[in-house]
Formats: structure tokens, C-alpha cells, sequence
């Protein structure tokens, strides 16, 4: 068996320029962190004694014989595509899915690490997030951009830089000091409204070529919010920088966000907050906010109806968290015999 804890990420810049047909022409940059919320995939190969040879737990159970025919479009493109057979696979979460964390990348992601770890491969970072890149946006063709299969397999607060030649990941040098101010200035909470990300990312594709002002000046973004963290600016800086991003990502697409997301971050603007914005595509699912220690209790007490979610930064990305793996043939009469 192969057990993978892949962590869930918070993008703060340049969520938009991470698109393949935006940054082969314009190049693109991303400021982001994963936290302390973890995916979990557990792997193993599914003795022979059921009338079904693979079986996939998640928030449904589906039967399979083969990868062909199962349903979640992960699981079986990745089966086909690394020829993987006879499996039993598990997935838990500390949160929802389809809510802004990136949280089908980090499936995706360890995933594929778990099936290299069952073959007795090793996998590097950089390997796990081009292959999960590959996987979402090639094999199952689904919208969207590439930061997050990075920053679920890189972990840690990066600055992701995107060219026609692929990617860079670049940590951000910041005090541990320093990164906890940020940390416990951060609040975030939970809508309650899901969405498909990659439906909304399909209708920022679209509008690209009528962004390109808007895309550039957020990518510029990361270099402001960069500086503020590390040049020891004024830290609420970085809260007025982010409700000026948010604000410029509600101009891409009218499915951002919604009148119950804006009245939320009203409200929190009124109780204190300097900043925020809805995490990942839009639409609902996680809100970030930077709210001063002092204003914090006032609101959590003015958004008492959601859910708060307390984290903390984390810096290890994807990682195996428990190895046994197993001898496997195809050959049925083998496997009597062993």
C-alpha cells in the first residue's frame, strides 16, 4: 500500500497569467503558499477476489474492470496512461472539493505519486507536477491554468514564473518572523457555495485576448506583493493589494464572483478587513481575508454563518507518507501460485 498527503493552496497574485495561451506570449508570474490542509491517496493493488478488478473510493464508490469505465476522469486517464491495473484507490480530505484550494490538482498530484510509488519509482517534484499538469490539461482536457499541480507538488510560499519555455519556482525568502505575521493576519472562511473551477476557467480562456490590460497588471502584482513581504514594508500592504487583485479579477469574467459573495466581503470590509478574494476560478468556495489582529474578532463575529477554517503555512509539498509496496503480475496464474 501507498498512502500520499498532498497539501491544498492559498494563490494570493497572478492567478490568470498561469494560462498556457496567456503566457507563451505575455510570460506569467503567481505568489502563492500551500497550508496546513491536506489530500490523501491510498493505492494498492485489489486481491483477486471480487467480480470486479479495480475499485476507486471517494465521495462515491465506483466498480471497474478496466480504467475505461470509470467515471472520475483522473483516475482513469492516469490508469490508462501509466498502465496501471487491478487497484483499489482511496481518496480523503481535510476540505471540500470544487471550493477555490486547488484541490483537484492535489489529487491529481499525489495520485500520480502514489502510482510511481507502488512501481518502486521515484518521482521528483518537478516531474509529479508536469506529469499532473499533463494529466488534467492534456489527457482529461479540462480548463484552467498551471499553478496549481505546482504548488501542490513544490509546497511552500513560491513565486512561480510561467514562459514558452515551461515554469520556475523561485521561495520566497522571508523571516519565519515575518511569515508568521502574515499567517496569523489571514483568516479564511468557507461560503458554502461550491463550483466546476474549470467551467469558469473555460470562460476566462475565452476572454483572454479582450484582458490582456488587466492580466498584465495583475502578474505585475506578484512583484508589489513580493517586495512588501520582503523589503519589510508596512505588512497591511499586502491586505490593500489584495482587494486591488481581487478587484481587477472580478473585471475578467461576471461568473467570478456573485451579489452573496460581494455582500460577504462587504461585510468584512466593514467589520475591518483590509483585503481579500475568493480562492482559485471564483464563483465561491474558500475566501482569504487580511484582517488585523485586532479587528479579527469582530469579523468572525460579523461572518458568524460561515465557516472559519484557522491553518498554517506549510513547506514540504507532496510527500509519501507510508511505503509498502507490492509484488504484482499480470499473469492470474502467477499470482495463484505465489
Amino acid at each position: 500500500m501507498i498512502i500520499t498527503q498532498t497539501p491544498f493552496r492559498i494563490s494570493f497574485f497572478g492567478g490568470g497569467t498561469d494560462f498556457q495561451a496567456f503566457f507563451e506570449r505575455y510570460g506569467g508570474s503567481v505568489l502563492s503558499t500551500t497550508f496546513d490542509k491536506y489530500c490523501y491517496v491510498h493505492v494498492r493493488h485489489l486481491p483477486r477476489f471480487f467480480e470486479f478488478r479495480n475499485q476507486l473510493t471517494y465521495r462515491k464508490i465506483e466498480f471497474a474492470n478496466t480504467p475505461d469505465e470509470f467515471e472520475h476522469p483522473a483516475v482513469r486517464e492516469g490508469m490508462k496512461w501509466l498502465d496501471m491495473h487491478e487497484l483499489a484507490i482511496t481518496h480523503d480530505a481535510d476540505l471540500p472539493s470544487k471550493s477555490g484550494l486547488g484541490s483537484s490538482s492535489s489529487f491529481a498530484v499525489g495520485l500520480l505519486e502514489a502510482f510511481y510509488a507502488l512501481e518502486g519509482r521515484y518521482a521528483s517534484k518537478e516531474k509529479l507536477a508536469k506529469d499532473a499538469i499533463y494529466l488534467e490539461r492534456v489527457l482529461c482536457k479540462e480548463a484552467g491554468g498551471w499553478q496549481d499541480q505546482i504548488a501542490a507538488a513544490y509546497g511552500g510560499f513560491n513565486r512561480i514564473d510561467f514562459s514558452g519555455d515551461g515554469f520556475t519556482v523561485t521561495p520566497l525568502i522571508i523571516s519565519p518572523e515575518r511569515k508568521q505575521e502574515l499567517n496569523e493576519r489571514l483568516m479564511l472562511f468557507f461560503t458554502g457555495f461550491v463550483r466546476f473551477s474549470s467551467e469558469i476557467s473555460e470562460e476566462q480562456r475565452k476572454t483572454v485576448e479582450t484582458k490582456i490590460t488587466d492580466l498584465l497588471e495583475m502578474r505585475r502584482l506578484v512583484d508589489d506583493g513580493a517586495r512588501i513581504l520582503t523589503d519589510k514594508c508596512n505588512l497591511n500592504d499586502f491586505g490593500h493589494l489584495l482587494d486591488y487583485t481581487w478587484k481587477l479579477k472580478r473585471g475578467l469574467t461576471d461568473r467570478i464572483s456573485s451579489s452573496a459573495v460581494d455582500d460577504i466581503y462587504s461585510t468584512a470590509l466593514r467589520h475591518g478587513a483590509l483585503g481579500g478574494k475568493l480562492l482559485g476560478a471564483g464563483g465561491g468556495g474558500f475566501l482569504v481575508l487580511f484582517v488585523p489582529p485586532e479587528c479579527q474578532g469582530d469579523v468572525k463575529s460579523a461572518l458568524s454563518k460561515l465557516l472559519y477554517v484557522p491553518f498554517k503555512f506549510e513547506d514540504f509539498g507532496t510527500r509519501v507518507m507510508y511505503y509498502a509496496p507490492e509484488s504484482y503480475s499480470m499473469s492470474e496464474e502467477e499470482n495463484i501460485n505465489a
